[in-house]
Protein backbone atom coordinates (compact mmCIF):
# COMPACT_ATOMS: atom_id res chain seq x y z
CA UNK A 1 0.00 0.00 0.00
CA UNK A 2 1.29 3.57 -0.94
CA UNK A 3 2.09 5.68 2.23
CA UNK A 4 0.09 8.87 2.54
CA UNK A 5 2.32 11.07 2.97
CA UNK A 6 3.76 12.86 0.20
CA UNK A 7 8.05 13.74 0.21
CA UNK A 8 9.86 15.57 -1.43
CA UNK A 9 13.15 17.85 -1.13
CA UNK A 10 12.66 21.91 -1.63
CA UNK A 11 14.60 24.57 -1.82
CA UNK A 12 15.32 26.75 1.38
CA UNK A 13 17.56 29.28 0.08
CA UNK A 14 20.33 28.40 -3.01
CA UNK A 15 21.66 25.43 -1.93
CA UNK A 16 20.12 25.09 0.76
CA UNK A 17 17.81 21.97 0.99
CA UNK A 18 15.09 20.22 2.96
CA UNK A 19 13.18 17.07 3.06
CA UNK A 20 9.56 18.09 3.17
CA UNK A 21 7.09 15.41 4.22
CA UNK A 22 3.25 16.14 4.00
CA UNK A 23 0.55 14.58 6.12
CA UNK A 24 -2.57 12.89 4.68
CA UNK A 25 -4.69 15.81 4.19
CA UNK A 26 -1.67 17.82 2.47
CA UNK A 27 -1.79 20.96 5.12
CA UNK A 28 -1.19 20.88 8.67
CA UNK A 29 0.61 22.77 11.13
CA UNK A 30 4.18 23.25 10.75
CA UNK A 31 7.14 21.74 12.17
CA UNK A 32 10.42 21.84 11.59
CA UNK A 33 12.57 19.07 12.44
CA UNK A 34 16.47 19.43 13.05
CA UNK A 35 18.69 16.64 12.24
CA UNK A 36 21.35 14.74 14.85
CA UNK A 37 25.23 15.57 13.42
CA UNK A 38 23.97 12.55 11.23
CA UNK A 39 22.68 14.49 8.45
CA UNK A 40 18.75 14.20 6.90
CA UNK A 41 19.41 10.08 6.95
CA UNK A 42 16.92 7.17 6.71
CA UNK A 43 16.08 8.23 10.80
CA UNK A 44 15.20 11.76 9.86
CA UNK A 45 13.53 10.92 6.95
CA UNK A 46 11.37 8.57 8.59
CA UNK A 47 10.73 10.74 11.78
CA UNK A 48 9.59 13.25 9.42
CA UNK A 49 7.05 10.94 7.72
CA UNK A 50 5.79 9.83 11.36
CA UNK A 51 5.22 13.21 12.60
CA UNK A 52 3.46 14.37 8.94
CA UNK A 53 1.22 11.16 9.85
CA UNK A 54 0.58 12.53 12.66
CA UNK A 55 -0.81 15.83 10.66
CA UNK A 56 1.99 17.97 10.67
CA UNK A 57 3.51 19.36 7.52
CA UNK A 58 7.39 18.54 8.28
CA UNK A 59 10.62 20.28 6.95
CA UNK A 60 13.72 18.82 7.30
CA UNK A 61 16.60 20.95 6.76
CA UNK A 62 19.65 19.68 5.45
CA UNK A 63 21.86 21.74 8.05
CA UNK A 64 25.35 20.82 6.26
CA UNK A 65 25.08 21.61 3.21
CA UNK A 66 27.66 24.21 3.19
CA UNK A 67 30.00 21.54 3.75
CA UNK A 68 28.84 18.48 2.91
CA UNK A 69 25.17 18.63 1.16
CA UNK A 70 23.01 15.70 1.33
CA UNK A 71 24.97 13.65 3.77
CA UNK A 72 23.76 10.93 5.09
CA UNK A 73 26.04 9.08 7.86
CA UNK A 74 26.26 5.62 9.92
CA UNK A 75 26.31 6.12 13.67
CA UNK A 76 29.47 4.13 14.04
CA UNK A 77 33.20 4.24 12.96
CA UNK A 78 34.42 7.00 10.28
CA UNK A 79 30.92 7.74 9.77
CA UNK A 80 30.58 9.10 13.44
CA UNK A 81 34.23 10.66 13.26
CA UNK A 82 32.67 12.67 9.89
CA UNK A 83 29.73 13.56 11.52
CA UNK A 84 31.29 15.02 14.38
CA UNK A 85 33.54 16.97 12.18
CA UNK A 86 30.76 18.67 10.33
CA UNK A 87 29.49 19.34 13.63
CA UNK A 88 32.94 21.13 14.58
CA UNK A 89 32.71 23.41 11.44
CA UNK A 90 29.22 24.31 11.94
CA UNK A 91 29.93 28.10 12.72
CA UNK A 92 27.89 29.62 15.14
CA UNK A 93 26.87 32.33 12.87
CA UNK A 94 25.20 29.70 10.18
CA UNK A 95 23.18 27.78 12.78
CA UNK A 96 21.67 30.55 13.55
CA UNK A 97 20.87 31.67 10.22
CA UNK A 98 19.91 28.53 9.21
CA UNK A 99 17.37 28.70 12.05
CA UNK A 100 15.57 31.39 10.57
CA UNK A 101 15.73 30.72 7.34
CA UNK A 102 14.19 27.17 7.79
CA UNK A 103 11.32 28.45 10.06
CA UNK A 104 10.59 31.44 7.33
CA UNK A 105 10.59 28.87 4.86
CA UNK A 106 8.04 26.56 6.17
CA UNK A 107 6.17 29.65 7.42
CA UNK A 108 5.84 30.46 3.50
CA UNK A 109 4.44 27.30 2.51
CA UNK A 110 0.78 26.54 1.35
CA UNK A 111 0.79 23.31 2.74
CA UNK A 112 1.67 25.03 6.29
CA UNK A 113 -1.44 25.85 7.85
CA UNK A 114 -1.80 28.38 11.03
CA UNK A 115 1.26 28.08 13.96
CA UNK A 116 4.81 26.54 12.99
CA UNK A 117 7.16 24.74 15.77
CA UNK A 118 10.44 23.14 16.09
CA UNK A 119 11.67 19.69 17.34
CA UNK A 120 15.10 18.43 16.69
CA UNK A 121 17.36 15.30 17.76
CA UNK A 122 21.06 15.47 19.49
CA UNK A 123 22.27 18.71 17.98
CA UNK A 124 19.32 19.22 16.64
CA UNK A 125 17.88 19.89 20.08
CA UNK A 126 20.20 22.60 20.74
CA UNK A 127 18.78 24.10 17.01
CA UNK A 128 14.97 23.47 18.03
CA UNK A 129 15.88 25.22 21.11
CA UNK A 130 17.58 27.94 19.26
CA UNK A 131 14.78 28.41 17.30
CA UNK A 132 12.53 28.87 20.81
CA UNK A 133 15.43 31.77 21.71
CA UNK A 134 15.77 33.80 18.29
CA UNK A 135 12.65 33.12 16.13
CA UNK A 136 8.61 33.78 16.74
CA UNK A 137 7.86 29.65 16.74
CA UNK A 138 4.80 28.26 19.17
CA UNK A 139 6.70 25.50 20.50
CA UNK A 140 9.73 24.13 20.66
CA UNK A 141 10.93 20.24 21.45
CA UNK A 142 14.45 19.06 22.79
CA UNK A 143 15.50 15.11 22.60
CA UNK A 144 18.51 14.94 24.56
CA UNK A 145 19.86 17.95 22.80
CA UNK A 146 23.72 18.40 23.71
CA UNK A 147 24.90 21.67 24.41
CA UNK A 148 21.85 23.34 25.48
CA UNK A 149 23.75 23.87 29.01
CA UNK A 150 26.44 25.81 27.41
CA UNK A 151 23.85 28.50 25.71
CA UNK A 152 21.73 29.40 28.64
CA UNK A 153 22.25 32.94 28.44
CA UNK A 154 19.37 32.76 25.76
CA UNK A 155 16.82 31.82 27.70
CA UNK A 156 15.69 35.26 28.22
CA UNK A 157 14.60 35.52 24.73
CA UNK A 158 12.32 32.43 24.70
CA UNK A 159 8.55 33.40 24.57
CA UNK A 160 7.31 29.72 23.67
CA UNK A 161 6.70 26.81 25.75
CA UNK A 162 9.43 23.93 25.46
CA UNK A 163 9.30 20.46 26.17
CA UNK A 164 13.31 18.80 27.18
CA UNK A 165 13.85 14.87 26.98
CA UNK A 166 16.66 13.59 28.48
CA UNK A 167 18.33 10.38 29.02
CA UNK A 168 19.30 9.01 32.41
CA UNK A 169 22.47 7.94 31.18
CA UNK A 170 23.82 10.30 28.93
CA UNK A 171 27.48 10.03 28.50
CA UNK A 172 27.08 13.43 26.48
CA UNK A 173 24.79 15.38 28.78
CA UNK A 174 25.05 14.99 32.67
CA UNK A 175 22.47 15.40 35.14
CA UNK A 176 24.27 18.75 36.40
CA UNK A 177 23.36 19.78 32.89
CA UNK A 178 19.82 18.55 32.80
CA UNK A 179 19.78 20.39 36.38
CA UNK A 180 20.80 23.58 35.10
CA UNK A 181 18.57 23.55 31.80
CA UNK A 182 15.53 23.15 34.33
CA UNK A 183 16.75 26.30 36.50
CA UNK A 184 17.25 27.92 33.60
CA UNK A 185 13.70 27.77 32.08
CA UNK A 186 11.99 27.69 35.19
CA UNK A 187 10.29 30.67 34.68
CA UNK A 188 9.16 29.49 31.29
CA UNK A 189 6.23 27.22 30.51
CA UNK A 190 8.39 24.24 29.97
CA UNK A 191 8.48 20.83 30.77
CA UNK A 192 11.93 18.53 31.51
CA UNK A 193 11.15 14.62 30.98
CA UNK A 194 14.10 12.01 32.41
CA UNK A 195 13.55 8.74 31.05
CA UNK A 196 15.03 5.90 33.42
CA UNK A 197 17.55 3.54 32.29
CA UNK A 198 17.82 5.07 28.79
CA UNK A 199 21.11 6.45 27.06
CA UNK A 200 22.19 9.04 24.41
CA UNK A 201 19.58 8.20 21.02
CA UNK A 202 17.40 6.40 22.74
CA UNK A 203 14.73 7.50 20.10
CA UNK A 204 16.68 6.16 17.20
CA UNK A 205 15.81 2.25 16.23
CA UNK A 206 18.86 2.26 13.97
CA UNK A 207 21.50 2.98 17.01
CA UNK A 208 22.50 0.38 20.03
CA UNK A 209 21.20 2.64 22.66
CA UNK A 210 17.65 2.58 21.21
CA UNK A 211 14.78 2.09 23.97
CA UNK A 212 11.23 1.21 23.20
CA UNK A 213 9.37 2.35 26.15
CA UNK A 214 11.20 5.30 26.63
CA UNK A 215 10.94 6.30 22.45
CA UNK A 216 6.94 5.39 22.95
CA UNK A 217 6.52 7.37 26.21
CA UNK A 218 8.42 10.55 24.32
CA UNK A 219 6.88 10.46 21.39
CA UNK A 220 3.59 10.27 23.07
CA UNK A 221 3.93 13.15 25.26
CA UNK A 222 5.53 14.99 22.05
CA UNK A 223 2.47 14.54 20.20
CA UNK A 224 0.41 15.82 23.20
CA UNK A 225 2.60 18.83 23.35
CA UNK A 226 2.64 19.99 19.96
CA UNK A 227 -1.04 19.32 19.31
CA UNK A 228 -1.73 21.96 22.54
CA UNK A 229 0.13 24.66 21.59
CA UNK A 230 0.11 24.23 17.56
CA UNK A 231 -3.06 22.41 16.34
CA UNK A 232 -6.65 24.23 16.27
CA UNK A 233 -9.18 22.35 18.13
CA UNK A 234 -11.63 23.70 16.69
Amino acid sequence: MNSPVRTSWIDIAPGFAGYLALPPARRGPGLVLFQEIFGVNPHIRALAEQYALDGFTVLAPDVFWRQAPRVELGYEGADRERARALMQGYAAEHVLADVAASVQALRGRPEARGRVGAIGYCMGGRLAYLAAATTDIGAAVAYYGGGIQTQLDRAAGITCPLQFHYAEHDENIPPEAVQRVRQATAGKAAEVHVYPGAMHGFNCWARASYHAPSAALAHGRTLAFLATHLMDTA
